[in-house]
């Protein structure tokens, strides 16, 4: 039976209830929508149903004695008028932009364009459903056995980047058949592995159905990070052994019993269908004026602000609502624990500027879920006015590439750097304190997919990004690196150890500053991507961690671990409050204390100073049963002998980690007055009282 009445509690996509299955889908302009079945596992002959258009322009229908399993897509007639912006094909067969599962891939032929090859205004008439994806509906109950968020605190969050498959694809102690896949993640020893380290956040890079361009399948390449989505609801196949959404839940359900929070990477800034040469699989073909945003006065044109072809229109309410319901469903039905956005300000942008106020952000706070989630902002895109570092709203937390940039400079011996340093390790004020907004709204990195690791960033001056077919014009230019000496791997003792002594100096000042600190995956292991700062492409070793650990990987991963307990465990590292030089009543020191090499504080002069390469760190607990610790900062060349203040809490000072004597122990010579602190190098030091946790 078929019917097209709406129940009030519907939502668009296939919904299954035992029974039948309710499809629905958003179009405008659309003149007539075609339902098309292919049976269980799609082992049936293409079956049309005519869906009518109910209100707000919702299509409907009702479909007995189908279920999970099902195959289907749509055929969406309309005018083809590409100057008014309609570019409607009947003749091609449509994902459910709100498919909870799709099945297939893109096979590149002329069908799954909506036009005729060299004329993207003639309409194309050959039918493509033999040469693209079909959507599939799904069974969405699964046996959660009193799944319990970890819901940790946004001072306690250490995040963790990590592509599903890269990080376990060559992982000797996983199971052969579930390496780079959800379940990979779900191993003994991946698990151990996490807790061991110590980060209480994994955030995925886009986990949702993606989409392999015509242009990286010709090369032999692959969309590896998954920022070319096509169905947002979707868990990609790419890493399932069979089911994608069992398995993705059942990832979820063994993360979560670990006590390791899931954040996602969504892209709601563009689609997989690229520039108006792209193919038509979904969102162009169902309502292209609609779903993405054109250039004022010119519907024909797209207003791409992403730098991919096209930008989705968030503007739209009914485009809003899908992305609200998609970031619901991946909460309540998925169970992750936030999101990062993807070019987040194209998505704020109204009247092509961005804003704060955006109907997009204020919806997400006034939604009880989202407004309870970790949101993370990629606070920029390629528009004019997209850079919006510090501009998004109070529950918001945001990437903060001024703490990247600033910190690679400082360590790489550039001038000038004081005074910038000292404000991204105490939060970045500058960026984020007004509206209420405090130190966790910065998301601090050194490194992250997009760039060099952290060993690349001591080993190449240059990009090397030949393999991704494009003669090394891609990727960024601007990398704050330095080779010291040779460029790329190399057997010399000296440069070798400046290179991993500099790796550790990077950690320190990464996950001892205020803020939420964001480690990519790889990092703590040596992980290198060949110089490559644009691996998008690369679904093979160059992204694959490494498990074969040579004794410089497995010093650093202690030394990471180190940090990452230091950091939990003393409150005095991860403040809510900005620091900036409070008093400290119960000591009468302040929060922080800036210090010159002869302990003298530092003077406005000094921070002028655009030679000066050395920054002493005082910072002062608020209890007295924690402990204070002192943090000796040489980006220099020469070494210093510097003055060591005295305890607030009137006791010694024991040495943690000397980054130039690592795995080593610190000086100890001289050690009540003067530490040497060695060029390059960082030095922490901690009260030694009695009374310290410690």
């Amino acid at each position: 039976m078929i019917t097209s009445t709406l129940s009030k509690n519907h939502r668009q996509g296939a919904i299954w209830d035992g029974r039948g299955v309710r499809f629905s889908l958003f179009s405008e302009h659309a003149e007539q929508v075609e339902l098309c079945l292919f049976g269980i596992n799609g082992d049936q002959t293409e079956k049309r149903i005519s869906v009518q258009r109910l209100e707000e322009n919702l299509w409907s229908v009702y479909v007995q004695d189908v279920g999970p399993g099902e195959h289907y897509g749509y055929r969406v007639h309309g005018p083809w008028l590409p100057l008014q912006g309609h570019r409607y094909n009947a003749n091609k067969l449509l994902l459910d932009p709100c498919a909870r599962s799709v099945v297939g891939d893109v096979k590149w032929r002329p069908e799954v364009y909506p036009y005729q090859y060299g004329d993207n205004t003639a309409i194309e008439q050959t039918d493509n459903a033999a040469w693209v994806p079909r959507s599939c509906v799904i069974d969405n109950a699964f046996d959660w056995q009193n799944d319990q968020r970890p819901e940790i605190p946004l001072r306690d969050t250490i995040i963790y980047e990590m592509h599903i498959k890269g990080f376990t694809r060559l992982h000797p102690d996983v199971q052969e058949q579930d390496r780079g896949t959800y379940l990979g993640l779900t191993a003994p020893a991946v698990i151990h592995y996490l807790q061991n380290l110590g980060v209480t956040s994994l955030e995925f890079l886009p986990c949702a159905t993606t989409v392999q361009t015509e242009r990286l399948f010709k090369l032999g390449l692959q969309n590896y990070w998954g920022y070319d989505p096509i169905a947002l609801f979707a868990p990609d196949a790419r890493f399932a052994k069979q089911d994608a959404v069992n398995e993705f839940k059942q990832m979820i359900r063994a993360l979560h019993r670990a006590g390791l929070e899931v954040i996602l990477d969504v892209v709601f800034n563009h689609s997989g269908e690229g520039n108006l040469n792209g193919p038509s699989l979904s969102y162009r073909g169902i309502d292209n004026r609609v779903y993405y945003r054109s250039l004022k006065g010119k519907p024909d044109q797209y207003d791409d602000v992403t730098g991919c072809g096209n930008t989705l229109n968030a503007q739209h309410p009914q485009v809003r609502q899908l992305l609200i319901d998609c970031l619901r469903y991946w909460v309540e039905d998925m169970h992750v624990d936030g999101f990062r956005f993807d070019l987040a300000t194209a998505v704020a942008r109204e009247d092509g500027r961005y804003n704060q106020n955006s109907a997009f952000l204020t919806e997400i706070a006034d939604d009880p879920i989202l407004s309870g989630v970790k949101l993370i902002a990629e606070p920029w895109d390629i528009g004019i006015g997209g850079y919006q570092l510090g501009q998004f709203p109070e529950r918001w937390s945001e990437w903060n590439d001024k703490f990247r940039d600033c910190t690679r400079a400082f360590w790489r011996g550039d001038e000038s750097m004081l005074p910038e340093l000292a404000r991204r390790f105490a939060g970045s004020d500058d960026l984020f304190k007004h509206n209420g907004r405090t130190a966790l709204a910065s998301v601090n990195l050194i490194t992250a997919h997009d760039g060099f690791t952290l060993r690349d960033v001591v080993s190449y001056r240059e990009k090397h990004n030949q393999a991704n077919g494009e003669d090394n014009r891609d990727g960024h230019n601007h990398n704050l690196s330095n080779n010291y000496g040779h460029e790329g791997p190399c057997d010399d003792v000296d440069i070798n150890a400046v290179r991993s002594k500099q790796q550790r100096n990077l950690l320190t000042s990464l996950l001892l500053s205020q803020g939420i600190p964001m480690l990519l995956a790889g990092d703590e292991i040596n992980r290198t991507q060949q110089g490559n700062n644009n691996a998008y492409c690369q679904d093979n070793e160059i992204n694959w961690l490494d498990w074969q650990l040579d004794p410089a990987a497995e010093s650093l991963l202690v030394f990471t671990r180190l940090l990452i307990d230091l950091r939990k465990r003393n409150e005095v590292f991860r403040n809510k409050a900005f620091l900036g030089g409070h008093l400290r009543a119960q000591f009468g020191y302040r929060d922080v204390e800036w210090l010159r090499p002869d302990g003298a504080s530092m003077s406005r002069s000094d921070w002028n100073q655009h030679f000066a390469r050395y920054l002493g760190i005082l910072l002062t607990a608020e209890s007295e049963v924690d402990a204070h610790f002192f943090l000796m900062l040489n980006a220099g060349a020469d070494n210093l002998s510097c003055k060591i203040p005295a305890s607030p809490a009137n006791s010694g000072w024991q040495c943690v980690f000397d980054t130039s004597r690592w795995p080593e122990h610190c000086e100890s010579a001289g050690f009540d007055s003067h530490y040497p602190v060695q060029a390059k190098s960082a030095v922490l030091l901690r009260q030694s009282a009695k009374e310290s946790k410690e």
